[in-house]
Order: C-alpha cells, then sequence, then structure tokens
C-alpha cells in the first residue's frame, strides 16, 4: 500500500496514501481505540455546516482568498451529501475534549480542498487544516455547537416518531372508545373504565413529553461560536464574528444565536443535560406503559398483542410480550447513559468541559435508542393490538361501594365487604340479600357506573 509522510510537533508518521485524514486523525486512533465506533454521522455533518459556515464568515473578513474558500466549501458538501464519511475514524469516546474529532474533520476537508485545487493530499500547501479550514475557530467553540446541531436534528427524527406513536394511540382510542374494562388500582379491580380512556391518556402523555423535549430542544440553539478558546473570541477576526452564526443559520437551517455570554456558553453544557433529562422523563413514561402492556395482555388477560415470534423453546405455542419487555431494558440502558451526561456536565472544569465526547455518545446512543424503540412498539405492538370486553359489565362490582359510601357510610361499606369475603358472594349479592339497597337502586347505580366510564 502506498503511503505519505506527514510531521508534527511530534514528529513523523506513515498515513496511508488514499487517505483524506492526517497524522493528528492518526494518532488519536492509535490512542484511543476504546469503543471501536466512530462518531455520529450526524456530528460528521455538523463540523461541515460549522466548517463551510467559518470560510464563508472569513472570506467575508477578508481572511481567505475565494478559491480557498469554495474548496473548503465544495468538500464540505462532499461531506453533507454523504461521501468521506469512511475518513471519519477517531473514535467515539477519546480525550482532548473532542480536539482529534475537530482535526479529523480539518484535516479531511483540507486534502480534499488541496485535490480540487490541483495539488496533493498530505502536502497542505494550498489549503491548510488550521491555517484556513480551522482559521478563527477553537474546538471550544466547534465542537459544543457541532454538538447542538447533531443532537437537533437527531431529536427532530425522535419528534417524527413521537408523533406516529400519538397517532397510533388515537387510533386505538377511537376504535375502542366505547369498550368497557375495570381499571386497576394496587394490581386490583377498581372502577369501570373503558379502553378508549386508557389510550388517551397514553396519547396525552405522549404529547406532553414532545411539548417537553421541544422545549430542551431550545435551549441548543444559543451557541457559542466565535468564542474561540475561552469565550472571550481570542483570535478571531471581529467581521468573522458577526457573520459565523448567520451562515451556520443558513446551512443548517436552525434558528441559532450567538450567546450574549461567551464565556458562559463555553464554560457550561447544561443544555445538552436539559434535553437529556426530557429524553428520559418520555422514556420514564414508555416504560410504565410498556409494563402496563405487559400486565394487561399476560395477566389480567384484556387486551391480546400481536405474535410477532415463539416464546419458548420448552414450551410449545407459547407467545411472550417481547415488545414490551425489548422497551423496558432500552429504558434500563438509557438511564445509565442520562447519567454519565448528568455527571460529565457537572465535571467540566474552570473554562471548558472536556466531557464533551461521553456526553454525545451516550447522548446520540438515547436519541438513536428510543426513537427505534418506540418504532417497534408502535409497528410490532400496537398496529394489530386487539381488546377484550368485558362480557357483562353489570355484573362487576367494581366502583359500587365508592357510589353508595354517601349513602350507607363507610362503616356500612366496609361490612359488606368483610361479609362477601365470609359468605364467598358478589358484593351486589350482599346488597340484594340483607337488605342495603334494591334490585331497582343497583341497577340504577350500574348503570350509572357505566355512564361515568363511557362518558354518556
Amino acid at each position: 500500500m502506498k503511503t505519505r509522510i506527514e510531521k508534527d510537533e511530534l514528529g513523523e508518521k506513515e498515513i496511508p496514501g488514499e487517505a483524506y485524514y492526517g497524522i493528528q486523525t492518526l494518532r488519536s486512533k492509535e490512542n484511543f481505540d476504546i469503543v471501536q465506533k466512530p462518531i455520529s454521522r450526524q456530528l460528521i455533518k455538523a463540523l461541515a455546516i460549522i466548517k463551510k459556515a467559518a470560510a464563508n464568515a472569513n472570506y467575508d473578513a477578508g481572511l481567505l482568498d475565494k478559491n480557498v474558500c469554495n474548496a473548503i466549501c465544495m468538500s464540505c458538501d462532499e461531506i453533507l451529501n454523504g461521501r468521506l464519511h469512511g475518513q471519519f475514524i477517531t473514535d467515539l469516546i477519546q480525550g482532548g475534549a473532542g480536539t482529534s474529532m475537530n482535526m479529523n474533520a480539518n484535516e479531511v476537508i483540507a486534502n480534499r480542498a488541496n485535490e480540487m485545487l490541483g495539488s496533493q493530499k498530505g502536502l497542505y500547501d494550498k489549503v491548510h487544516p488550521i491555517d484556513h479550514v480551522n482559521l478563527s475557530q477553537s474546538t471550544n467553540d466547534v465542537l459544543p455547537t457541532a454538538g447542538k446541531i447533531a443532537a437537533i436534528h437527531l431529536t427532530k427524527k425522535l419528534l417524527v416518531e413521537m408523533k406516529k406513536l400519538s397517532n397510533a394511540y388515537r387510533d386505538l382510542e377511537e376504535q375502542y372508545k366505547d369498550v368497557i374494562t375495570i381499571g386497576k388500582t394496587h394490581l386490583q379491580d377498581g372502577a369501570l373504565i373503558t379502553f378508549g380512556q386508557i389510550f388517551k391518556a397514553l396519547r396525552f402523555s405522549v404529547e406532553r413529553d414532545t411539548k417537553n423535549i421541544e422545549s430542551a430542544m431550545e435551549r441548543l440553539l444559543e451557541i457559542n461560536m466565535g468564542g474561540t478558546l475561552v469565550g472571550t473570541g481570542e483570535s478571531a477576526n471581529p467581521k468573522y464574528v458577526k457573520k459565523i452564526v448567520k451562515y451556520i443559520v443558513e446551512f443548517s437551517g436552525e434558528n441559532f444565536y450567538q450567546s450574549k455570554n461567551l464565556v458562559d456558553c463555553t464554560r457550561h453544557v447544561d443544555s445538552f443535560s436539559w434535553l437529556s433529562k426530557a429524553i428520559m422523563n418520555f422514556a420514564l413514561n414508555v416504560h410504565k406503559n410498556a409494563n402496563d402492556l405487559r400486565l394487561m395482555s399476560c395477566c389480567y388477560k384484556t387486551i391480546v398483542l400481536p405474535e410477532i415470534q415463539s416464546g419458548s423453546a420448552m414450551n410449545p405455542g407459547k407467545i411472550n410480550p417481547v415488545v414490551p419487555e425489548m422497551l423496558v431494558q432500552v429504558v434500563y440502558y438509557m438511564e445509565g447513559n442520562d447519567l454519565t451526561i448528568s455527571r460529565s456536565v457537572a465535571a467540566g472544569e474552570m473554562e471548558f468541559n472536556v466531557n464533551l465526547p461521553i456526553i454525545f455518545a451516550c447522548l446520540f446512543e438515547n436519541l438513536n435508542f428510543i426513537r427505534r424503540a418506540i418504532c417497534t412498539l408502535r409497528e410490532k405492538c400496537l398496529e394489530g393490538l386487539k381488546v377484550i370486553p368485558l362480557e357483562n359489565p353489570l355484573a362487576l362490582d367494581g366502583g359500587i361501594l365508592t357510589a353508595l359510601q354517601p349513602k350507607l357510610g363507610y362503616q356500612a361499606c366496609k361490612d359488606i365487604v368483610l361479609l362477601s369475603a365470609q359468605e364467598h358472594i358478589s358484593i351486589q349479592q350482599v346488597l340484594l340479600q340483607h337488605g342495603y339497597i334494591t334490585k331497582e337502586e343497583l341497577d340504577e347505580i350500574v348503570n350509572q357506573q357505566i355512564m361515568i366510564a363511557t362518558g354518556k
């Protein structure tokens, strides 16, 4: 394999001749082979957006030649169109606060731009990774901004899937709006309720979490581009500082704005924690609802989930609620990631947070995991779910004593429960046989309970 020699302050290294990355990227790859996974494709594209924006802002400030600016922009466009992603080889988790990620982008863009201008990879004679591609920037403003761009794009994909989940609950709500079941409290019979009310509640929880996630996502729109190393804008041309966010808005399609306090925005990355917590609150509701589906299908036999795979190698014909089981495990995994994000946000030292790589790794993983999980829930569990109506709602005891308590008193109702247990007969039988109420009064109460449940 052909190679080329590149040099840095630590010495020389052989680089594969066809590689668009350079010596700093290769050193990072050799130093950090921990997760053995590359950075997110959305983060790669976010870095390209920033480098393209910076090239234009630097050109407007008179710091870049037009040909160099164009070559950098065309290289970035190729990355945005899906090319050269295989050249981003730095490990997902790394030291250096993401400097290696930033340099990986700088080197790939510079080498591709040099090719476009008739030079060779590794020479950096026409376009240099730092002098041109990274001009007026620091990893300390590039990486937090790239993380916010990527997080917003991934969150929007989650919100699309959440909308589909909400619609699936709405369809079940409409389909079974008048079908009565008996609600459970403390895992025991409570009062009559319709499946329509149950699925409506699930829909409302998704819609509420959607609003919370959208609100948290808005916090990511404040960025520290132009702040460079510690937020003071050291080494950044004032004209560049005024233009950089404008171009990021143009190329990302998001309404980013420059922080009024770039030092604060560089020191603190709590906006990622806000988003993580909003996602986790949604995941917790998903966890609760998944467990409820398991109980309803396996224990109370009030619903039937689609049969999608065999449940046992020992029990022929056994079908397990595998999708809800999967969801519970996903949320457990996400809780670990959320804790890592919280600790990492809190552990940033002084003017910058060196833990950005693990924050991004955990946040992006959670966004992807919960999106795929609820997609599976919708497609393989909710679409095809059937309910089992009560055979005779009028024969149920649930809610009758609650309705009678104002008339009979708490102690009398308690005595009725004891008589039911002692005589092994239903609450309704006790009421009639012991003369607490008449048959006509009982029928009226039961019908009222059904009307309350159905909202009619």
